[in-house]
């Protein structure tokens, strides 16, 4: 439905954690919603198309579980895409399908984070991949990215920022640095995905349990805490948060939802660090996660983690200049959310909806000859 009311001319989709949590039960069922996809009436006006799955989970030295889809509208001419092997544009045509190992296809950038990165997490899946495009001497890279998630809500409790924080840091500075580096040329990039970014919790608490006394339980062999539990100083002690590893039960969910959240926007911190490298337009819709993956509890999150903006489009300050900017009111630029009342698992997809400005991206185009097709 959002695909045709905006009908776009180029269109990507990023997924992560592609086929679920069973890999091995759920990859037949993809591959079979990929062929339908790209044959169904719907899509049929997009008559070329590169799709790019991580299939190989037997491979935990390399398996990201990152989908990357590209379509292309029949009236889109000389579309080129870059082959990072040749260091050469090549037109696109057709559809193609590439799956299982990506380490050897040319058309794309593909890395898992190193291991040390988040040591809690085993066999994380964790990574990006990277591809680059031309349309009318217009050069941009997308990146499809999965950042690190917070392993328990006590320990991203205990400080502001958080540790979980710092170690998303680390890896999106690992990701900025590797795409804008000497081997290739730099062109403007969009960087789009699941980037974990969570709420300072610490301050959260502090704000949403301001006039609350704590209480700590912890467990009887090791004296850890376990739980935390707020309850209001007066009106019977009601209790108004509950904090274990996996548990953020807030007794008052309207405050993630009234005005799409934006009473909680102060606390979205993570971003910050990055305002000289990267741009993001302004957030309208609620947190994109936990939500209830109940099919009859659409608005509904999940008491399992604080709601969360993890789903994010973000761009380059180059790549700004490349939106149109609209000289009248209409509202030709969107950056919202997908299906508000509708079950899409534990995150809302988010899409950014734009034009790309007449003649962007010509003044350097001689520089990269994108369209000199060998």
């Amino acid at each position: 439905q959002v695909v045709h009311a905006h009908k776009p001319h180029f269109m990507a989709l990023h997924c992560q954690e592609f086929g679920g949590k069973n890999y091995e039960a759920s990859m037949s069922h993809v591959d079979k919603f990929v062929k339908e996809l790209l044959s169904s009436d719907a899509m049929k006006d997009y008559n070329r198309a590169r799709v790019y799955l991580d299939e190989n989970y037997k491979s935990q030295e390399h398996f990201t579980a990152l989908g990357s889809f590209y379509f292309l509208h029949e009236s889109l001419k000389n579309i080129y895409q870059f082959d990072f092997k040749a260091k050469k544009y090549k037109k696109v045509t057709g559809k193609e399908i590439y799956s299982d190992t990506l380490e050897s296809t040319p058309m794309l950038e593909k890395e898992k984070f190193p291991q040390d990165y988040f040591p809690e997490c085993k066999w994380s899946r964790k990574g990006f991949i990277r591809t680059r495009w031309c349309i009318t001497d217009c050069a941009f890279d997308l990146v499809n990215i999965h950042l690190f998630h917070d392993a328990s809500n006590l320990i991203a409790w205990e400080t502001s920022p958080s540790v979980y924080s710092g170690i998303r840091h680390k890896a999106l500075g690992y990701v900025l640095d590797r795409i804008i580096d000497q081997r290739f040329e730099k062109v403007s990039y969009f960087v789009f995905g699941d980037f974990n970014f969570r709420l300072d919790a610490k301050a959260v608490v502090e704000t949403l349990c301001a006039k609350a006394t704590m209480q700590t339980i912890r467990a009887a062999d090791t004296n850890e805490v376990v739980k935390l539990i707020f309850r209001e100083s007066d009106n019977d002690r009601k209790v108004m948060l509950q904090l274990e590893k996996k548990l953020f039960d807030y007794f008052n969910q309207d405050v993630f939802r009234d005005n799409n959240g934006t009473a909680l926007l102060e606390f979205d911190r993570e971003l910050s660090v990055f305002k000289d490298r990267l741009y993001e337009l302004d957030i309208s819709f609620p947190p994109s996660y936990p939500y209830s993956e109940d099919s009859s509890q659409g608005r509904q999150y999940m008491n399992t983690r604080c709601p969360a903006w993890c789903d994010r489009i973000l761009m380059s300050h180059s790549a700004k200049e490349l939106i149109l900017k609209s000289e009248n009111d209409e509202k030709i630029v969107i950056y919202d959310h997908i299906g508000p009342n509708v079950c899409m698992g534990d995150h809302k997809p988010v899409f950014l909806s734009f034009r790309i400005a007449a003649g962007a991206g010509k003044p350097i185009a001689n520089v990269h000859k994108c369209c000199v097709v060998q």
